[in-house]
């Protein structure tokens, strides 16, 4: 068997699995544990599964959502290297809520294997964590938007109201002097509810949404804690964020997933 074939029935079989184990796939594809090892190697690097003791957990994204997997390689290394810099304001035993960005999504792979309480909206951050015996996991009902799997709207907005968490992190379509913007009124109205559900609101941004605005206000500057952006921030918005009192961290896609703080305002 050729060794793109067999990587392929390995990710097959975790995806319909969502969590295997290394003798489990040693015995599916008839090789070796050492040869095994080096496809997830492979397959991890591709962010396809990741790796935990134990095994692997499939960490894909949903085939019926097109539209959201069409988003997930935009700015695909400032995200990744975002997530990483978010990632490093939660503590083992956080409850944390995640909405259904695509940064988030990436906040959510490496969130898998550490022991937190997740709250989400997103249908495909439930489904990669639905596995994970590290972490509990709570799923937000609602109106399902058939692009995003996310959960909005007033069913979800009550259910929200019940719920008090440690952090929140959002994604959101543009950032201006007014604050942040999203394009969906159901969807702002049901993150305003995750909003007040939480001890702090963490806003995950690449740059390129600096200096744009969308369909719908979200919150001012001032109603964020803690705001990561990529190193292709402006001085002025720099400036900016710090004289609005949020906390700003910056991450290189060059660093070691450990950037330094390039602003603590507040």
């Amino acid at each position: 068997m050729l060794a793109e074939e067999r990587r392929s029935r390995l990710l097959e079989f975790v995806r319909r699995r969502r969590f295997a184990s290394l003798p489990e796939l040693s015995k599916q594809v008839r090789v070796s544990e050492s040869t095994v090892r080096r496809d997830l190697e492979h397959l991890e690097q591709q962010g396809s599964i990741r790796r935990i003791h134990g095994g692997v957990l499939y960490s894909g994204t949903s085939p019926k959502l097109p539209h959201f997997e069409a988003r997930q390689p935009a700015e695909w290394a400032q995200k990744k290297a975002i997530a990483a810099r978010a990632v490093g304001l939660i503590e083992n035993a956080d409850t944390v809520l995640l909405d259904g960005g695509s940064t988030t999504y990436e906040v959510a792979r490496m969130l898998v294997g550490r022991p937190v309480h997740v709250v989400t909206t997103s249908l495909p951050v439930a489904n990669l964590l639905a596995s994970d015996s590290h972490s509990d996991l709570v799923l937000i009902g609602g109106n399902i938007c058939p692009r995003t799997g996310v959960a909005q709207g007033p069913y979800a907005d009550r259910m929200l109201a019940l719920v008090r968490v440690r952090k929140t992190i959002l994604s959101v379509a543009g950032i201006n002097d007014e604050g942040c913007f999203n394009n969906n009124l159901l969807l702002v109205a049901t993150e305003r509810a995750m909003m007040k559900a939480a001890d702090e609101v963490i806003v995950v941004a690449d740059s390129t949404k600096f200096g744009r605005q969308s369909l719908t206000h979200l919150c001012r500057l001032e109603d964020i804690d803690h705001l990561v952006v990529d190193h292709g921030i402006t001085e002025d918005w720099r400036s900016k964020v710090a004289a609005a009192g949020v906390h700003l961290l910056v991450a290189d896609p060059t660093d070691d997933e450990q950037p330094r703080d390039e602003i603590a305002a507040g």
